[in-house]
């Protein structure tokens, strides 16, 4: 059996203390806590609504950011994918160095 399922399409963002709230096409409204994605909850509330929304809802770009985030990806769980970098401490001169 082959369903088609309508991708989900973003209407409007707003954001609620750490919460970011999404309102989909369908009449679905989600909140997603801003811990998801680090950058904008470090980001200030006027960095936080200076976005558009791209692809044509499927998802919201923060230019200043650098943030993309995809409608579909926030309703499958999955948060900020970042790779973080990697660090060590070296115990002989206690300074920390990057790793690759």
């Amino acid at each position: 059996m082959n369903t088609l399922l309508a991708e989900p399409v973003v209407t409007h963002v707003r954001f609620d203390g750490d919460i970011m709230w999404l309102e989909l096409a369908d009449g679905r409204l989600l909140g997603v806590p801003l811990a998801y994605f680090p950058r904008l909850l470090r980001a200030s509330p006027t960095e936080r609504n200076t976005f558009t929304v791209s692809g044509g809802g499927a998802g919201i770009h923060w230019d200043d950011l650098d943030e993309d985030i995809s409608v579909h990806a926030i309703l499958m769980g999955v948060g900020d994918r970042t790779r973080k970098r990697r660090t060590a401490y070296c115990a002989e001169n206690g300074e920390e160095s990057s790793l690759a």
